[in-house]
């Protein structure tokens, strides 16, 4: 088995309808303004996003940068025009996380170090928001912090150097870019892969966020996109012309709790969108092929980019950039007006990677057929 069908739901009935869904963008961008509550508590966190941490969520990832950065960008591309102060918030949202971080506070799962280094879930990501929304002047702080992870035994984009070299990439340093690759690609093992060393934990990923193809994504060199290609092929499972990938290279498909990811974070879709440009084609169709089959996320998973429905549609758009046929296009489009009913349906949550900001974005998407995954992509 590739999947859990349990997980998924049947597909909406509904039609693509263009300026419907430009509506519905328009609505989500209304219900977040409508949702801040003011300096001092702005969103309030859902209580998955602040397991054991500090709400109000200030990072890039499930907080308030994250949200700031996703209405910047609907308001620029003409979808919706935030109420808010975008600017004056970003500056704001760096004090209030140095005043209060957004750390988890349970041992066991303690950030490495230097964790206000993190593009995702430190000050770095909040600052590279701030530099975006107009404030050059903490262009010095942000560099810092990217120069300091150099080192950072997390490899990956969520806490170690592979975030930070978005980052610089993002503003433009190609020294310290390079800086970064060099350091990454003198840890890169002999199978290939990175050892990643993470809450006590010592193990090589293949996935977006935590391995890999997330690694090989933010390097952005041929030579390791091969090696990576190669790697992705020893390591699919096939079943009746569909494939998905375990998180970590291994013989079963489940991870030990049971559990078969399909979902950006972990499993074909982030493969597919992270390796689109090297992974064997016939392979890309395959995972494809299998996110279709499956549908989109039940409540379990939800709408959002990152585990949900909105995060596996961009596998669509990323199979429309590869071939050229616009049926995959269709079939993203479809996805988004499931999530975007999906995020009308639930109580809001407020978060560029979980929430209804990273779904009107990726709806967005599917209108301009813009196929780049948020910030992985671009910042």
């Amino acid at each position: 088995m590739l999947y859990r069908p349990e997980a998924f739901d049947r597909l909406t009935d509904t039609a693509w309808d263009e300026a419907r869904v430009r509506e519905q963008i328009g609505a989500v961008v209304a219900d977040t303004d409508a949702a801040w509550r003011g300096p001092k508590l702005w969103w309030k966190a859902h209580e998955w996003d602040s397991w054991h941490m500090t709400s109000p969520m200030k990072n890039l990832y499930v907080g308030s940068a994250g949200v700031l950065w996703g209405l910047d960008q609907l308001r620029r591309r003409g979808y919706a025009e935030t109420t808010l102060e975008l600017g004056e918030l970003a500056a704001s949202n760096v004090e209030l996380f140095r005043a209060k971080p957004d750390y988890i506070k349970l041992p066991a799962y303690a950030p490495p170090e230097p964790r206000d280094s993190s593009l995702f879930l430190g000050e770095a990501g909040i600052l590279l928001v701030a530099t975006r929304l107009g404030h050059p002047e903490l262009e010095d702080d942000l560099r810092r912090r990217l120069a300091a992870n150099v080192d950072n035994e997390a490899e990956e984009v969520f806490w170690g150097a592979p975030g930070s070299l978005i980052a610089a990439a993002a503003i433009g340093d190609e020294a310290l870019r390079m800086r970064l690759a060099d350091a990454l690609l003198a840890r890169r093992a002999e199978n290939g892969l990175w050892t990643q060393r993470l809450y006590g934990k010592e193990y090589q990923s293949l996935t977006p966020s935590h391995g890999l193809v997330g690694i090989v994504q933010a390097l952005g060199i041929e030579g390791v996109k091969s090696d990576a290609g190669q790697i992705l092929a020893a390591n699919a499972h096939r079943e009746n012309g569909f494939a998905n990938w375990p998180a970590r290279p291994r013989r079963d498909l489940a991870a030990p709790d049971g559990e078969i990811p399909l979902q950006w974070c972990a499993g074909a879709p982030g493969i597919v969108i992270a390796a689109w440009d090297y992974l064997d084609e016939e392979l890309l169709l395959a995972g494809a092929e299998l996110i279709w089959h499956a549908g989109p996320h039940g409540d379990e998973k939800g709408p959002n980019i990152c585990h949900g429905t909105a995060g596996n549609g961009y596998a669509f758009l990323k199979a429309f950039e590869r071939t050229g046929d616009e049926r995959w296009l269709e079939r993203a489009q479809r996805f988004a007006v499931h999530a975007l009913e999906h995020v009308g349906r639930i109580p809001g949550r407020y978060s560029l990677f979980t929430g209804g900001v990273g779904v009107a974005l990726y709806a967005a998407d599917c209108i301009d057929a813009h196929t780049r995954y948020p910030v992985m992509e671009y910042v």
